[in-house]
């Protein structure tokens, strides 16, 4: 009779086997990933290529990890230990915004974690993950709000949407071999001539290019702090008076 199938399709809910290769462990694995994952992305990893770079074939790795899908819930796990939520009980605006910011700066640290969170389909029930979890619950709570998760959800929806459009650009900016200003600047003239025939679009690119100097990395943190403010805002307006 065939083994019963897995109900839950997470890496969490079956039990991992022994090992017959000591020196090879899901540790060092899924290690090995993030690595891959920061350097070059998701599409470069595959079980063959980690196998590679492990001195172990693709079949030692199965014995650890049964499907890529799998490495790739352990690697987001294993990433979301640096996630850092303050504890309840003080201001709940500056310790949601210092979450958000600690979010951002892992994914951007590592520029694929945001996409792979915000695909659907996938149960996230790592041990790192389900932390984070309590504990911006228990900050939500303590703050008032009676319904904590859909305030969670409001605020990593923004958080994870602009992460992901952040690393990406930044992936793009990375291949070019410029810097973020050189890019930019690099980019305006077409930029500029595209916008020619749209009033609002060529007033903003003007702009841009009548400063004598401007900082990338200011104006990403500018335009991420007045959406989260945004953000914010509406939340607090649902909070009971």
């Amino acid at each position: 009779m065939a083994a019963k199938a897995n109900p839950v399709p997470s890496v969490w809910a079956r039990q991992q086997s022994t090992p017959d290769q000591p020196a090879l462990s899901r540790a060092s694995i899924v290690r090995e990933a993030i690595a891959m994952l920061d350097a070059d992305g998701i599409e470069a990893l595959s079980m063959r290529k980690l196998g590679a770079r492990l001195n172990a074939g693709a079949t030692s790795l199965y014995r650890h990890v049964a499907t890529k899908d799998e490495l790739m819930e352990l690697a987001v796990d294993e990433v979301a230990a640096e996630f850092t939520v303050p504890p309840p009980g003080g201001d709940w605006r500056a310790a949601a915004t210092e979450a958000a910011v600690s979010f951002r700066s892992t994914a951007l640290a590592h520029p694929w974690v945001s996409a792979v969170l915000g695909q659907a389909g996938l149960a996230y029930l790592g041990p790192n993950l389900m932390a984070y979890s309590e504990r911006l619950a228990s900050l939500f709570t303590a703050a008032g709000f009676p319904e904590p998760s859909r305030a969670i959800d409001t605020v990593l929806a923004y958080v994870i949407g602009m992460s992901t459009t952040e690393a990406a650009w930044l992936i793009t900016v990375t291949r070019s071999g410029m810097s973020e200003a050189e890019f930019i600047t690099g980019m305006m003239p077409a930029a500029r001539q595209a916008a020619a025939d749209h009033e609002h679009l060529a007033e903003a690119y003007a702009d841009v290019a009548a400063q004598p100097a401007f900082d990338p990395v200011a104006i990403r943190d500018d335009k991420f702090f007045y959406g989260l403010d945004v953000v914010l805002d509406g939340l607090e307006m649902r909070l009971p008076r």
